[in-house]
């Protein structure tokens, strides 16, 4: 059901649509169908909202139309990659109409010359790279999810990931966008170009802006040189706090940035082995960092991860297993990319966070989470990105109790938690978003100036409220 501030999607709306983009690409009146699009992944039903109509557009012109059309009648829009979010992003908490972008999923142009690649935002992430490998080119975004996440979605999150410490997160890839607006004009931002200063950073503003601004309709990335060479280390810790504090050494010490450094305590390394049916050796481990080193050739990756697992055991590693092949490489990142998955195979009830902390900070932030754990006696295990700060936690009702005072315990851990986090000089999410699940904590982080600085933003190209309205914040 919309909101007040807005129309009904009627069967004379329906029937434009379909005159946009054909009666086989419009969803309405069926409840059963139309579900799927009502939630993304968190866990809690309880974001949830059913949309009124799902419509799935092939085209910049028919994006154009659709915006056109629902800013005429007010009908709020939400756009929708796919679903894979974490923050209740593409949720159409207003009802109205969910723009489905999967079959806008075309690779348009490879260049090498310019290192470029430019692709519709129903591209599944993962599908990138293959047809850039002939020519010795990558695409060096890596959100945890790229197996099923859309680069639209990624670049409507600023999605990070796990080699987010050597080569950044999506925003540093995107060089150009053509974005249809909220009132349904088509803004062509930047291009193949690797410098650009010509006016205001527009593809900065729309990169991470979740959909609020403008429906992406192409993305053109900038692609690197495809390493060589790449080796795992999977390092045991008998602590957490041990090895959160080899992070330090580790991107210090060895004079090396690797590619990534994954933190997984006990909490989550046996979640996710148990899920797996996994063997490796966690039974014994306190906690695990996860390293990844890449390069030109292979001899120059062995001296860098034979100086990164120096540093690990000099700062108390008790092991330090060496993945120098696909399959064994697949196989320990198998664990945590699956962390996630686990805790939510056992309950819906559970918060997913994001927590984000200058990196030097993590430690204080792991040991604040293990402190709270105890305080609550709730399990709030720490796993993530800790060469860039970024921590995931996954706070689930313990099974003995009941759902009442889990209501009433979780606001206070998350009040706690997020106050941690804001002390240490940290961020609400450093790569899920805000989406409707976080924003009412925003004014823990972002102070009013900056937030009516957003709020004017957001009124001047978006003056009905259609786009994804009741995200990130409230007008």
């Amino acid at each position: 059901m919309t909101s007040p501030a807005y129309n009904p999607v009627t069967p004379r709306i329906v029937e434009e649509l379909k005159a946009i983009v054909g009666e086989r690409f419009v969803l309405f009146g069926d409840a059963e169908k139309l579900e799927p699009y009502s939630h993304d992944e968190v866990p809690d039903r309880a974001y949830a909202h059913m949309p009124e109509a799902v419509v799935r557009p092939d085209s910049t012109e028919q994006v154009a139309a659709i915006m056109k059309l629902a800013n005429r009648e007010r009908i709020p829009v939400t756009p929708r990659g796919a679903g894979s979010g974490l923050s209740g992003g593409a949720v159409p908490l207003h009802g109205g109409i969910v723009l489905l972008v999967d079959r806008m999923n075309r690779i348009l142009d490879i260049d090498p010359e310019n290192m470029m690649v430019v692709v519709e935002p129903g591209v599944v992430t993962s599908e990138i790279n293959p047809p850039l490998r002939q020519h010795g080119l990558f695409y060096a975004g890596y959100p945890m999810s790229l197996e099923t996440c859309y680069i639209g979605g990624n670049v409507a999150e600023n999605a990070g990931g796990g080699k987010a410490v050597k080569y950044g997160v999506t925003a540093r890839y995107v060089v150009g966008l053509e974005v249809v607006t909220p009132t349904g004009e088509v803004a062509r931002l930047g291009g193949k170009l690797v410098k650009d200063v010509t006016g205001y950073s527009l593809i900065q503003l729309m990169v991470g802006s979740e959909g609020t601004l403008g429906v992406f309709t192409k993305i053109t990335l900038k692609l690197v040189p495809l390493p060589k060479a790449s080796v795992d280390l999977l390092v045991l810790f008998a602590t957490a706090e041990a090895a959160i504090a080899a992070v330090p050494r580790v991107m210090t010490g060895a004079g090396i940035i690797p590619t990534a450094i994954e933190f997984m305590d006990r909490t989550s390394v046996h979640h996710a082995c148990k899920y797996l049916n996994e063997t490796i050796p966690y039974e014994k481990s306190g906690a695990m960092l996860l390293i990844t080193v890449d390069g030109e050739d292979e001899a120059g990756v062995e001296r860098a991860y034979e100086a990164v697992g120096e540093q690990c055991l000099s700062a108390g590693a008790l092991e330090v297993y060496v993945a120098d092949n696909k399959t064994t490489s697949e196989r320990i990142w198998r664990v945590r990319k699956n962390i996630a998955e686990a805790f939510g195979a056992g309950s819906q009830h559970q918060a997913n966070e994001d927590l984000v902390v200058p990196p030097a900070a993590i430690p204080q932030l792991v040991a604040g989470m293990e402190a709270l754990a105890a305080k609550y006696g709730v399990p709030i295990p720490a796993y993530g990105h800790a060469g860039d700060g970024n921590l995931h936690t996954r706070i689930a009702k313990p099974d003995a109790m009941a759902l009442a005072p889990w209501k009433e315990l979780l606001p206070r851990i998350l009040q706690e938690l997020y106050a941690l986090t804001a002390g240490l000089g940290g961020k609400i999410s450093g790569e899920h978003g805000i989406g409707h699940k976080r924003k009412k904590y925003m004014p823990l982080f972002v102070d009013e100036a900056s937030m009516e600085m957003m709020r004017s933003i957001k009124k001047a190209l978006d003056p009905n409220h259609i786009l994804n309205p009741g995200k990130v914040f409230d007008l």
